[in-house]
């Protein structure tokens, strides 16, 4: 006999539940997004059932995407996002590229209309698909109510597998409602984390490769995000062991080394890069890429390393490979696999050569504190960011992660906050690098570490984005630290404006906002300093407090500061 709960059948679920089922069955436990017409019949099947997914209400469908690729960052698990047809499935889509771009697994679910309303120009009406097909790295509609529990786990499968990177699903309003067979509601638990199913390494480029590494005089790995996606942390520290190798990294790739590590050069390239570190790619004989696209920033627009260096090159996509550097040795793999087979090679070896790694680290960190010290004990104002940076690396406990936005924190973080633990500390959006995705992030960040402390860092460029989120904040009582540098200025585009054009300073100055004010009136405990003898014990009780709280530094503008980049140098 068939039981019967009010009009419905129990054992026949509606698209809206079965979305819900899925994502459960494959350990979702946190999504974030914002409600909308089409996503109705979805929400109801949330209210409804108990499926333990906690659901954050999002202001913007963007910091959605964004929340959700911070939490993918932290917890190895793929984020999901949501929003409904039209305007949402347009705004989600700069978090969407952000994450793909990145190789992060966020899953982003767009209601829309009807399928039996296409053409008939109902409100909302596009082609979701057309839309997010260069986007992402797997992308369908689910018009056929049948085949949508395939196609989740398709989704999940391609997010998380091989380079893992963001994929999109449209869902229809009447798939929402129409019948699914329960019995076709199930996951894979393979693809609730991620890297699934790594490509282990081909054992004669491996070989080939520890030959090279072995007879290398003054060889230097420089790691991008990819190892620090794949966990190899612990191969990537016996391999500078071994070699006595120098460890740099890319931006996206700190983390998978502490900076304190006598190995570790920190940063190079023309975000985070400066002199001393460079010098170490330079005159280095053989360099060793992990994970890394070796594009035009690591690179410092493919003139370091210099061409005629010898080549290998690990990465989980083919295509990455020699796109920019002629190879010596090509391993397609996972990056983890990779290392810890080359590191079971070079244990066959007998008397390795050695790379003076630890002296040629030193030496670039000498470099790089000659500079910042002196900046950093300046009584100046406006504030000089590397006085905020040292602050905060004498304030904030080593479990901390400051999620930074891409104009002036970036490059001050990502040279100067030498981070004391391996792991993913840092988190900013490298790929595009739109303003104001800190907030958004840190949100993420909180969701999936909440016994972390958690800082925001922007530009006050970037707060005048995203500072709608701080209701979403408060509303949870979030106790997440966000530090405004304000200059009142774009200071990236300005800052390139003195170097490059002239000092034809166009359009980018904008007046100054109170911001400890704006946060004040959401709710945040707020405060504006301007002396830099004040920073220290205001930061001190701003990180200490038990919500919310923002920061608002008056501070020197990039186009008058020594930032870390090096276009601007003369």
């Amino acid at each position: 006999m068939t039981a019967h709960v009010g009009d419905r059948v129990a054992n026949i679920m509606n698209g809206a539940e079965a979305m819900v089922r899925l994502l459960q069955a494959h350990g979702v436990t946190h999504m974030f997004g914002l409600c909308g017409d089409t996503t109705l019949p979805f929400y109801d099947a949330l209210a409804r059932l108990d499926h333990g997914i906690t659901h954050i209400l999002t202001r913007d469908e963007r910091h959605a995407a964004y929340m959700a690729d911070a939490y993918a960052r932290l917890t190895g698990k793929p984020g999901v996002c949501e929003g409904p047809s039209g305007g949402g499935a347009t705004y989600i889509l700069p978090g969407v590229v952000e994450a793909n771009e990145s190789s992060i697994p966020i899953l982003a679910i767009t209601t829309d209309v009807a399928t039996t309303s296409r053409g008939k120009y109902p409100l909302t009406e596009l082609d979701q698909v057309a839309l997010f097909r260069p986007l992402t790295k797997w992308n369908a509609t689910l018009d056929n109510a049948p085949s949508m529990p395939a196609m989740v786990r398709a989704a999940f499968r391609a997010m998380t597998t091989d380079t893992p990177g963001a994929v999109h699903l449209a869902f229809p309003f009447d798939t929402q409602k129409a019948g699914i067979d329960p019995e076709s509601v199930w996951a894979d638990p393979h693809h609730a984390f991620y890297p699934a199913e790594p490509a282990a390494p081909e054992m004669d480029a491996i070989r080939e490769a520890a030959d090279l590494l072995a007879n290398a005089k003054s060889a230097i790995a420089i790691c991008g995000g990819g190892p620090v996606v794949t966990g190899a942390f612990g191969a990537l520290g016996r391999l500078a062991e071994l070699l006595d190798l120098p460890i740099a990294t890319t931006v996206s790739g700190q983390g998978i080394i502490a900076e304190t590590n006598p190995h570790a050069i920190g940063v190079v390239g023309s975000n985070g890069g400066v002199p001393s570190t460079r010098a170490v790619v330079d005159e280095a004989d053989l360099v060793l890429f992990i994970g890394c696209r070796a594009g035009s920033v690591t690179t410092e627009r493919w003139r370091s390393p210099k061409p005629g260096t010898k080549i290998i090159h690990i990465d989980s996509d083919p295509m990455v490979i020699g796109a920019n550097y002629r190879t010596d040795v090509a391993i397609c793999a996972d990056a983890r696999l990779a290392l810890e087979a080359m590191v079971a090679e070079l244990e066959k070896h007998n008397g390795l050569a050695g790379n003076n790694g630890k002296a040629r680290a030193a030496k670039a960190w000498a470099g790089k504190l000659s500079q910042f010290e002196p900046l950093a004990a300046n009584n100046d104002k406006p504030i000089r960011p590397e006085r905020i940076i040292a602050t905060l690396q004498r304030l904030l406990d080593d479990d901390a992660i400051i999620c930074a936005d891409p104009g002036t924190p970036c490059p001050y973080f990502s040279a100067h906050y030498r981070w004391p633990n391996a792991g993913r500390h840092f988190i900013t959006n490298r790929a595009h690098g739109a303003l104001g995705y800190a907030l958004a992030a840190s949100i993420g960040a909180h969701v999936a570490r909440p016994d972390a402390k958690i800082v925001a860092a922007m530009g006050d460029g970037s707060f005048n984005f995203c500072c709608g989120e701080y209701e979403t904040i408060t509303r949870h009582n979030m106790p997440i630290t966000s530090i405004v540098f304000s200059n009142s200025v774009f200071g990236w585009i300005k800052a390139g404006q003195n170097a490059g054009f002239g000092k034809r300073f166009y359009n980018v100055d904008f007046s100054r906002t109170d911001h400890a004010a704006v946060a004040s009136a959401f709710g945040v405990k707020a405060w504006r300093v301007e002396d830099p003898s004040e920073l220290e014990p205001v930061l001190k009780e701003a990180l200490a407090h038990s919500g919310p709280t923002l920061v608002d530094i008056i501070s020197q503008p990039l186009h008058e500061a020594a930032a870390p980049v090096s276009e601007w140098i003369a």
